[in-house]
């Protein structure tokens, strides 16, 4: 099979740019290995979905449907149910489906698979090895797409926003949630979940604490609790005991991109594909889009960033080349950052998080100021900067300077 541009990845960003791709007039084929389109919105069936993108507030099963039925009236070849086994440099696709293995040419890729989950081997934690334990999001898939209840009463470690939403989400179906509990001194979410899915329902936020230990015979019955100090080592006597039947991890996402392993290069703080501001990656005919290249706040930017990655991308198999552009830095108090290059001639989109909470600060940028109040790790500052502010320059520094 032979097409101009391939989209691996059929969730927000993929969708986004196989329309954009289509609609700059390349052939289009977009894979996932799901059975439909959509990715992880289909799951997503609280709101809060659409309100950059579409002005209006949707669930996330209607924010995807909006992209599947603009793909059906499409000319995109969409290929479900087929995971893409491996991706060789001289630009072909290894696919594999139930009706078989084939191999796809293409001119230039979109990369958008999206991130996965931390899982409990990663945490380290000791004690027994009961049934219980689930990341947030099988857990989430669990009661929204197949209708299963996860346990009677429960503990989320992590106060990520997909832990807050399963708070509600157990909640609301019958489950006791006895607490969230985080290791950091403030929350690893946005505020409004942590409003509407915690203080609304009372149920309790403890900061700057861990489970410890995890103990039960065959399924969870007790979770130990800890204070930690500022190293995040637990403090000796401030052991609590939950008694609780399930433990719901939200501890972090990582970009998947085991796919790209030896042909781009990666972000050593996000871990995600490096990229330019047109989401080209470093290997030239290889773009990337969405949480595998840094982990977004809002699916809104996902569809950004998708909707111009697949331009480029068909503008690069048209025959269209780019300048390599200037590298983009972080400076002081900037912890992950995206994207790490930048074009010239084009407006820059900025996606930053701060290393620590800051009061006031100016988010400094070639000659482009702007300040901030209030401003936490856990919610994504976004800044669209002229063109003409950043001219002269053979590097960006991106700064916030404390006030």
């Amino acid at each position: 099979m032979k097409t101009d541009v391939l989209v691996i990845g059929a969730g927000a960003a993929g969708m986004a740019a196989a329309l954009s791709a289509a609609k700059n007039g390349a052939t289009v084929a977009l894979v996932d290995r799901d059975e439909r389109t959509g990715g992880i919105l289909n799951q997503c069936i609280h709101n809060g979905f659409g309100l950059h993108y579409f002005k209006e507030e949707l669930t996330g099963p209607e924010y995807a449907e909006r992209f599947s039925a603009l793909l059906e009236k499409s000319q995109i070849k969409v290929l479900t149910d087929c995971h893409v086994h491996s991706v060789t440099p001289d630009k072909k696709a290894l696919l594999v489906s139930p009706n078989g293995v084939f191999e796809v040419e293409c001119k230039s890729i979109v990369y958008t698979a999206g991130a996965r989950e931390r899982p409990f081997g990663a945490l380290m934690i000791p004690g027994d090895r009961p049934s219980g334990i689930f990341t947030a999001g099988v857990a989430q898939k669990y009661m929204n797409i197949e209708n299963r209840l996860i346990g009677k009463r429960a503990l989320i470690l992590g106060s990520g926003d997909i832990g807050m939403i399963m708070a509600r989400r157990l909640t609301l179906e019958g489950v006791e949630v006895v607490a969230v509990v985080e290791r950091l001194p403030y929350s690893g979410g946005l505020l409004r979940n942590v409003i509407q899915c915690l203080e609304d329902y009372n149920i309790p936020l403890y900061l700057s604490s861990t489970v410890v230990e995890v103990r039960g015979k065959e399924r969870l019955e007790e979770v130990v609790v800890a204070q930690v100090d500022k190293n995040y080592e637990p403090i000796p006597g401030t052991e609590r005991v939950f008694k609780v039947d399930t433990l719901v991890l939200s501890v972090g996402l990582i970009p998947q991109v085991e796919l790209l392993q030896n042909l781009v290069q990666f972000d050593r703080v996000s871990r995600g594909v490096l990229c330019s501001n047109i989401g080209q990656s470093t290997a030239e005919w290889i773009f990337a889009a969405g949480n595998c290249t840094v982990i977004y706040d809002l699916v809104d930017y996902v569809t950004m960033e998708g909707e111009k990655a697949g331009r480029y991308a068909a503008l690069y198999a048209k025959g269209e080349n780019f300048e390599k552009g200037i590298p983009i830095e972080t400076g002081e108090n900037v912890g992950v950052l995206f994207p790490r290059r930048y074009v010239s001639g084009e407006d820059l989109t900025v996606y930053l998080r701060s290393k620590r909470p800051i009061e006031k600060a100016t988010l400094v940028v070639g000659n482009f100021e702007r300040k901030y109040e209030d401003i936490m790790p856990s919610e994504m500052i976004r800044v669209k900067i002229p063109s003409q502010k950043l001219t002269g320059f053979d590097k960006l520094l991106v700064t916030l300077k404390e006030e």
